[in-house]
């Protein structure tokens, strides 16, 4: 007898009567072994996922808004960028008032020859600058970007003022 062949017949058998048509004669059937194996069953835990909702950076800003507040010796420095241009004001929140406005669009800040838009966002952070010395400014409370992105102006802007101490 062949090696598989004796692995099969050592095997628990079992044995069914074939149908009186092809005969009366047993014939076994090898039932392999069946493995029963432990499943473990883990608990049913329901997990926290983080926030799923992107949150809009305006959302965020107003949010911000609400901790930090200007006042007349450390004001907040609220900048915004449209398409084109650039926006800065000093803004005193207790007194509501703004103590400082400069914005690409003044013929000042242009000079008599056009300059581009992003020249014109660091005078207006140079601009910024001598203000807040003469309204003996030495610190800002914070630095609301009102949720824009950090374009070219946006850079050019924060590298005036971080010279001066402004942004950490």
């Amino acid at each position: 007898m062949l090696p598989r062949m004796a692995a099969l017949t050592s095997l628990s058998t079992v044995q069914f009567r074939v149908s009186d048509i092809l005969g009366t004669r047993l014939k076994p059937y090898p039932q392999f072994p069946i493995r029963i194996t432990t499943m473990s069953v883990k608990p049913f835990v329901i997990e926290a996922r983080g926030n799923s909702r992107v949150e809009s950076p305006k959302t965020r800003n107003r949010r911000s808004r609400k901790k930090f507040n200007g006042t007349q010796t450390k004001p907040r420095l609220s900048v915004f960028c449209s398409d084109k241009q650039l926006y800065a004001m000093l803004v005193d929140d207790f007194n509501k008032k703004c103590l400082f406005y400069a914005s690409t669009l003044q013929k000042s800040i242009r000079g008599d020859p056009p300059c581009t838009v992003i020249e014109a966002a660091k005078r207006v952070g140079e601009e910024l600058i001598k203000a807040s010395v003469d309204l003996k400014i030495n610190e800002i409370s914070s630095y609301d970007r009102n949720g824009n992105k950090r374009g070219e102006r946006m850079q050019a802007f924060e590298i005036a003022i971080a010279q001066h101490g402004f942004l950490p």
